[in-house]
């Protein structure tokens, strides 16, 4: 499973673990990405995303069918026929 967030785009990101003595090695951060479904009621389809949990936040404060709107205006391709 790609972990990438299909509304905000975020993909893991490359870094260092440092050591006590900073000795310093390659490691992954890796986005919080769930998979999730979301019923839109102005449409009344389920839709399956794979979102960050800024993006479920989000969703939560706009709602679905609002926060795809939003995202289409700016020409974000999520995927989802609305």
């Amino acid at each position: 499973m790609s972990k990438v967030c299909q509304l905000t785009g975020k993909r893991p990101i490359t870094g260092n673990n440092v050591s006590h003595s900073h000795r310093k090695t390659k490691r992954r951060f890796l986005p919080n990405v769930q998979k999730k479904r979301f019923y839109i009621p102005e449409t009344g389809k389920w839709v399956t995303l794979k979102v960050s949990a800024k993006a479920i936040r989000n969703i939560n404060k706009l709602g679905v069918y609002a926060y795809l709107k939003k995202l289409e205006r700016k020409g974000v391709d999520t995927g989802v026929k609305l």
